[in-house]
Order: C-alpha cells, then sequence, then structure tokens
C-alpha cells in the first residue's frame, strides 16, 4: 500500500526548470532532464507524497483525468522504484503519457485531495507520468504491439493530431488496417507545428510515430482529402470500411473591426507559430520573425505564451501581452471554483518568466501604422468585460485614457472557433453544430453512416488530455461498429457528451 504519511514527510516540488539565462536562448524543452539520476530521486519522493485515498478525484473524469489514469497505483510503484510496471500501469489508459506529461495542464492534480488546501499542496502527478514515459523509453520498456489476428476491415484517420493519432493506435492494435490522412508534410498535427519545440521537442513524437509505424498504422503526408489536388471524398468511402474524422479546431478567431487590423505585420498567432516550428524542423527560415522587433500579443492563453516564448527566443526586444480580463486571484476562490473543480486562479506560463510584460484588463483601441502602411504601435484602453441582457459578452472600455506601446509585430491569439473551412466535410454532407464544430451520437457517428469524429473537431478547442480521451472512445465505436455486433474489447474512456467540472 501507499505510504500514508509521505506528504508529511516531503515538500511538494514541481519538475525544475533550466535557467531562464539558459534556456530563453535555445529551443530545447524548458525543463530539465526528468532521467536525471537526481531528478529521478526526487520524483520518487514526489511519487511518495500520494497517499492513495480512497475516494481518488484525480482519475475521475469529471473533476480529474479524463483517461481515467490509474495515478494512485502508478505513483506507488514509482516510489518502490518499480518503473517498468508503472509504465505498464501507465500505458494501459494513455497511448501518448509523454505528450500529456509535456503538454496537458494536469487536471487531476487540482482535483487532488491534498490541493483542497494550498498546504501541503497536490501530488506532482504531471511530474511523476512524465518521468515514468521518459524512463521507459530509456529503459527499453516501450516496444510495438501488433495485432496478433488482422480483422480484414480498412479504416481512414484524417487528421494526425493526438485525437487521431490514439484512434489509430487503437484501430491497428484491435487488427484493423489503418491509414492516417494528413495533410501537412509531416505527420503530428498540432503538436507538430502549433506546440513550439522549447515545449516539446519533436523527436519525442517521431519516436512515437516509429512505434505506430511499426505495429502496421501506415502514414500518407500531403494529402488534404476533399481538396482540388487530395483524396477524392467518393474514394475515402469507397476504399475504407469506416473513416475517422480527427480534424481538429483550426479556425481562428479574429477581429477586423479593429481600426488598423489590416496593417501589415498584424497576423494569426498560427501563421506566426507555423513557420516557426518549420524552421526548428530544418525547412528554412521563417518569413515572420521577432528579432529586433516588439511584439504584441493579444490573448492571454497557452497559445498567447506559446507567441511569446517563440517571441523571446528569437531575439524580439520587447513583448507586451494583453488579457482583457483582470488578473485572477493568486489562490482558488472556494466560491467560483471549489475543489475538486479545475480552479480559476493566477498562473505564470514558464515563457513569461523569460522577460517582457503582462497587461490586464487591457485591449486594443486601434492599431497605428507607418507611412508605408505597416503596424508601429498600438492604441490600448483599460476596459471590463460584462454581459449584457442577452447573456453576450461585451468589452466596455473603463476610462478615456489612451495608453501606446511601441508595436512592429502583433500576434493574434484569442482562440478558435473549430475545424476550418475544408472541402471534406460538405463533401460527406454533414452539418456543423451551431458553435461550429462537427456533432454526433451517442456511438460517436456523424451525420454520414460510417463516419465517426474524435478531440477538437467534435468538442471545440480543448485539452490533449481530453484529445487522446476522445480518440481512445471513438475507436472502441469503430471496433464495434465493424464488429457488426457493436462489441468491442477496446476501452472506452469517455462519453460523446461528457465535459469537465471546470466547463
Amino acid at each position: 500500500m501507499a505510504d500514508p504519511r509521505g506528504f508529511l514527510k516531503y515538500s511538494r516540488e514541481d519538475n525544475p526548470k533550466r535557467p531562464v539565462e539558459e534556456r530563453r536562448t535555445d529551443w530545447h524543452e524548458l525543463y530539465a532532464d526528468v532521467t536525471d539520476p537526481v531528478v529521478e530521486a526526487e520524483t520518487r519522493n514526489q511519487a511518495a507524497r500520494c497517499m492513495d485515498c480512497g475516494i481518488p478525484f484525480c482519475h475521475s473524469g469529471t473533476a480529474g483525468c479524463p483517461l481515467g489514469n490509474l495515478i494512485p497505483e502508478w505513483n506507488d510503484l514509482v516510489r518502490r522504484d518499480e518503473w517498468g510496471r508503472a509504465s505498464d500501469r501507465l500505458h494501459a489508459t494513455n497511448n501518448f503519457p509523454e505528450f500529456t506529461g509535456a503538454l496537458c495542464p494536469a487536471p487531476c492534480q487540482e482535483a487532488c485531495v491534498l490541493s483542497i488546501t494550498s498546504q501541503p499542496g497536490s501530488v506532482t502527478i504531471k511530474r511523476v507520468e512524465w518521468s515514468i514515459a521518459e524512463v521507459a523509453w530509456r529503459d527499453g520498456h516501450v516496444a510495438p504491439q501488433p495485432a496478433t489476428e488482422p480483422s480484414g476491415k480498412r479504416v481512414a484517420v484524417v487528421g494526425s493530431g493526438p485525437a487521431g493519432l490514439a484512434a489509430a493506435q487503437q484501430l491497428t492494435r484491435a487488427g484493423h488496417d489503418v491509414t492516417v490522412y494528413e495533410r501537412d508534410d509531416r505527420p503530428g498535427g498540432l503538436m507538430r507545428y502549433g506546440i513550439p519545440e522549447f515545449k516539446f521537442e519533436k523527436w519525442e513524437l517521431d519516436r512515437r510515430l516509429e512505434q505506430m509505424r511499426a505495429e502496421g498504422t501506415r502514414f500518407v503526408v500531403n494529402c488534404e482529402v476533399g481538396g482540388p489536388d487530395g483524396l477524392p471524398v467518393e474514394r475515402l468511402r469507397a476504399e475504407h470500411d469506416a473513416v475517422v474524422l480527427a480534424v481538429g479546431a483550426l479556425e481562428s478567431r479574429d477581429d477586423r473591426t479593429l481600426e488598423g487590423r489590416d496593417l501589415e505585420g498584424i497576423h494569426l498567432a498560427m501563421e506566426y507559430l507555423v513557420p516557426a516550428n518549420r524552421e526548428c524542423e530544418g525547412d528554412g527560415p521563417s518569413p515572420i520573425n521577432a528579432r529586433g522587433k516588439n511584439v504584441v500579443i493579444i490573448g492571454g492563453g497557452d497559445t498567447g505564451a506559446d507567441c511569446y516564448g517563440t517571441a523571446t527566443r528569437q531575439g524580439a526586444i520587447g513583448v507586451h501581452q494583453l488579457d482583457q480580463y483582470p488578473p485572477p486571484p493568486m489562490s482558488r476562490d472556494t466560491t467560483s471554483s471549489p475543489w475538486p473543480t479545475w480552479p480559476y486562479q493566477f498562473r505564470t506560463p514558464p515563457a513569461l518568466e523569460e522577460g517582457g510584460q503582462r497587461l490586464f484588463a487591457t485591449a486594443v483601441k486601434r492599431f497605428v501604422g507607418d507611412e508605408r502602411g505597416h503596424v508601429r504601435a498600438v492604441e490600448l484602453s483599460t476596459v471590463e468585460v460584462r454581459r449584457n441582457d442577452e447573456g453576450q459578452r461585451e468589452v466596455i472600455p473603463t476610462s478615456e485614457e489612451v495608453h501606446t506601446v511601441p508595436a512592429d509585430l502583433v500576434l493574434f491569439s484569442i482562440g478558435f472557433t473549430g475545424p476550418d473551412q475544408m472541402a471534406l466535410i460538405p463533401g460527406l454532407e454533414i452539418e456543423r453544430t451551431p458553435k461550429g464544430t462537427i456533432g454526433c451520437g451517442s456511438d460517436w457517428q456523424t451525420d454520414a453512416p460510417g463516419v465517426f469524429v474524435c478531440g477538437d473537431a467534435h468538442r471545440g478547442a480543448s485539452l490533449i488530455v481530453w484529445a487522446i480521451a476522445e480518440g481512445r472512445s471513438a475507436a472502441a465505436a469503430v471496433d464495434g461498429f465493424l464488429a457488426g455486433d457493436g462489441r468491442t474489447d477496446l476501452p472506452s474512456p469517455v462519453h460523446p457528451g461528457a465535459l469537465p467540472l471546470s466547463a
């Protein structure tokens, strides 16, 4: 059993980061090597803080982990230095724990019983998970798991982000002939070209893709299904017994009503991040570079922080990030976000520790250009976000005073609305939901028979852990559909209508 007094013996310690002055000058992951012997030993102490409580909210799908990760079990195995067994328990519920260990914000930690109070603080579940995954790769515990018997059924997975990869791996291991179609030149989706290298180095993605290829999954890149030069929808349906749509939610929000929005030097976040990641892949210099520029990032979320860290590493001389909302409280507000829900509280992403300035309750009044039509400054107003009588969100200036900051590069990072305007969806005669996503029934099947959906394409922009959970669940539905009687041995961790308690 777990050590019931472990959380009293050891204080909470997150995974150590590399020094700011070192990491802001390169593209390597900002955290220290989790397999370093000193770091690994401390991770065992952190795992010992898990007391295997009677009701482990950490792996509850509505409050903690939607994958149902067996967190107390692998915490105790790490405490006992049984890393191989810990890897087995972790991979039983999560196809890609190194993805979630690096990129998930860890709702499981906020649902930990030890997070009810600020002290002693939750178990560092994210740290332990990432360490298990990396030690497993180092020690050879991760190996291909090909199917023992082919089913004779062919499945197409459109999109190679975490949802598509999870669905593909599950279906391949169930014996189906799976092909993943990706419109970019390399598989990985936003993990490849949206997530910066300093948050997730792409060799970690490539080694998992090699495992999938060894299991039998095929990848076809530079192929936009339904596009004029890609695979026709009719051929997709004819050549496969089932189709899984995992196309993400890449339609970016914008605000074309702002004065000066059409000036040069103003871009959507993905127009900036994608070529920056391609440069790290060795594809040549990005056409949008922050070196020697003043950068203004509009939007206070994770994508904005990704732009922030990228601009810093490119050599920006100044960075401002704007957030329309006031700063959150420094600790959990038990009235608005009681445990075990995800708390609305102040957080500082690692990228924002590296310099620059974050401005709260601030919005753009207008963009100012120079004689060449290029942005040179942004006029800002202090604002308050309210709901009108119809419940619609309104941004109201709270002062007539205008503050001006220099800007040579402006990046919009204000969220995503759903799948972008690809030809595939109308080609399948699928109607979008009112919020722009792709709907499905309780069996993950869309309006088109034999066509399933999962991940951000279905739920809107969300967490990587929800994408993997939906990919696994959709795979179980597809497996039952192909069996003809709905029976499957594949796990289905979430229902299509499942929402986290923080939603």
